[in-house]
């Protein structure tokens, strides 16, 4: 079951429940580029399509065929000229085909957790960069990892860069929404997960600590991190192991792609 993140999110354990206060920014429409994003919105049902615009000189089997999808789905396919493609999208890699579609539809935090005995539920906090979050959340996905939670306000809202970014995955990952890290800490503890966060100090290397376990995973942003809040309640702080000794942090979306496929692999 879809929740539409339309209205101001309310702490409820395990549903999104919502208020009469509509959010302006959930009833703006939204622009998917490229034949990949929209075809992974169509297969996943993440979001009404409402118009398909194709160049007008597009001649391609495939996206004929995601005409005639888009059509049975209720969209409006338009033939359209090269300027009305451009006014709307941010790069060049659309390919002569958008879609403008409705707000991203959500999980409920219960939702998320299926019917895996040992499932691996993200978070993505506090990422400040929507090409980092579509990196990011392409390779969750690709490793296998059975759902990400956002914040209200999220980069899904972005929905042509991060769909790009992320090669569809952000249409395809099922997400929940809670208001905070510590909230969804509390809700998946609650069900028996392991509420764990990459960490770089007092924290055990990912490949010494059992990943193959129900995990609740926090990964913060490059610039914010996670919480001191948090980091207390955690019942696993974990970290990556470096090669040389090297300062820096790694980004998210290079963070979250070592962490997903140990956990992958561990459980193979």
């Amino acid at each position: 079951m879809y929740v539409m993140l339309a209205h101001r999110i309310v702490r409820n354990p395990g549903i999104l429940a919502v208020t009469s206060r509509v959010e302006s920014m959930a009833n703006e429409e939204a622009v998917l580029e490229g034949l990949i994003s929209i075809e992974a919105a169509l297969d996943a049902q993440s979001r009404e399509v409402h118009t398909l615009l194709i160049r007008r000189d597009k001649r391609d089997p495939a996206v004929d065929r995601l005409a005639q999808r888009a059509r049975a789905a209720g969209a409006v396919v338009q033939r359209v000229d090269a300027e009305s493609i451009a006014g709307r999208t941010t790069g060049q890699t659309h390919g002569g085909i958008i879609a403008l579609v409705g707000p991203r539809r959500f999980v409920s935090l219960e939702a998320l957790l299926g019917t895996s005995p040992t499932p691996c539920i993200v978070m993505l906090d506090g990422v400040e960069d929507p090409y980092n979050f579509g990196e990011a959340t392409r390779s969750l996905y690709a490793a296998g990892v059975d759902g990400l939670v956002v914040r209200p306000r999220n980069w899904t809202t972005a929905a042509g860069v991060v769909g790009r970014a992320s090669g569809g995955a952000s249409e395809r990952m099922p997400m929940a929404v809670a208001e905070t890290a510590l909230d969804a800490a509390a809700f998946y503890k609650a069900r028996g997960l392991t509420v764990s966060c990459a960490v770089k100090r007092h924290a055990i290397p990912i490949y010494r600590a059992n990943l193959a376990i129900p995990l609740f995973l926090v990964i913060g942003g490059e610039k914010r991190g996670i919480s001191r809040a948090l980091v207390e309640q955690a019942d696993l702080l974990l970290q990556i192991p470096y090669g040389r000794a090297f300062a820096a942090s790694l980004g998210t979306a290079a963070a979250a792609t070592v962490m997903a496929f140990e956990i992958m692999r561990q459980k193979q």
